[in-house]
């Protein structure tokens, strides 16, 4: 197989990476960070989450987010929309597509939304109806793909079971995640050969987490498959819930990097994805995980102590 021409790059960073911020970020920033990935030339920004205020906090200014970004003609923000609920509540805010969350692991998924797996998709139904009635484009997601925090490892066939019932539910892409990171490349790709079965390379899409510092390495391994689609964040937001202390999503400048020693096009420019990584990190009071961000920044600190 060969490395795809083009890779699309869904940033994840203003609702996968803030939903879990301890400190509550300003409506005002959060609409700011979405501008400023759009005009680094991100071409889809997942913008917020339209769950209860209750489960998260962080995203009960999804509707004020939605209404105050600039939209930029070619850029999709897609929303999270647990239930006809959130659906109906992103609609209104003016969402042309929304995603969807299931679990390769029944463990996972029990304790995450207490039902099984087969339940969860069921409750979805609804949203699928509506979505289709109202022309919205639904992305699937699965999480534990690579491994669950309470179950170890995961069948890859697992996966492929639930990507498949979201594919014919009506998903028009299937992001497939390592929600604790704890995968490796050949496990990667076995998972990937399991689910290209039933769902075709070109609706599937890579989330990563760089919990144990693989995700690059995962990346590139299912690049290699043919993989066109890489779920990433800005600056590394998003810790990992599951392991305490520990990395979350693979830093989009890092991904950014990579592709570009690749030779793949993306249509982002590094140097502001940086400035935006910095942004967002100097008002969460820390540095950029990135270690593309971190390197860069010391070289320009050098330069100009030089000049």
């Amino acid at each position: 197989m060969a490395f795809p021409q083009h890779v699309k790059i869904v940033e994840v960073g203003p609702r996968d990476g803030l939903q879990n911020e301890k400190i509550n970020v300003a409506t005002a920033i959060k609409v700011e960070l979405i501008n400023r990935l759009a005009d680094a030339g991100l071409s889809v920004v997942e913008a917020t989450s339209f769950v209860s205020p209750k489960w998260v906090p962080q995203m009960a200014d999804a509707a004020d987010v939605m209404a105050r970004i600039t939209r930029k003609p070619g850029v999709s923000y897609p929303v999270l929309t647990p239930n006809l609920k959130g659906f109906e509540a992103a609609l209104a805010a003016g969402a042309q597509e929304v995603a969807v969350f299931a679990a390769a692991s029944e463990s996972f998924s029990q304790r995450n939304i207490n039902c099984s797996i087969a339940t969860s998709l069921e409750r979805f139904e609804p949203v699928m109806a509506a979505a289709k009635s109202t022309n919205v484009r639904v992305r699937g997601y699965v999480s534990c793909v690579l491994g669950c925090p309470y179950e170890g490892e995961i069948a890859p066939d697992a996966v492929a079971w639930v990507a498949d019932k979201l594919l014919q539910m009506g998903c028009y892409e299937i992001s497939l995640g390592d929600t604790i990171g704890a995968g490796t490349p050949l496990k990667a790709k076995r998972m990937i050969d399991a689910v290209a079965k039933t769902v075709p390379i070109s609706q599937l899409a890579a989330h990563f987490h760089d919990t144990y510092g693989q995700a690059l390495s995962n990346l590139y391994a299912v690049l290699e498959m043919g993989i066109a689609t890489v779920d990433s964040s800005v600056a590394g937001l998003g810790g990992c819930p599951y392991a305490a202390g520990a990395s979350g999503n693979v830093a989009t400048e890092d991904v950014v990097y990579l592709l570009n020693g690749l030779g793949i096009a993306h249509g982002i420019n590094l140097d502001k994805l940086i400035d935006t990584g910095v942004f967002i990190s100097q008002v969460l009071g820390r540095l950029p995980s990135s270690k593309v961000a971190l390197a860069t920044l010391s070289k320009r600190t050098k330069a100009a102590s030089v000049g």
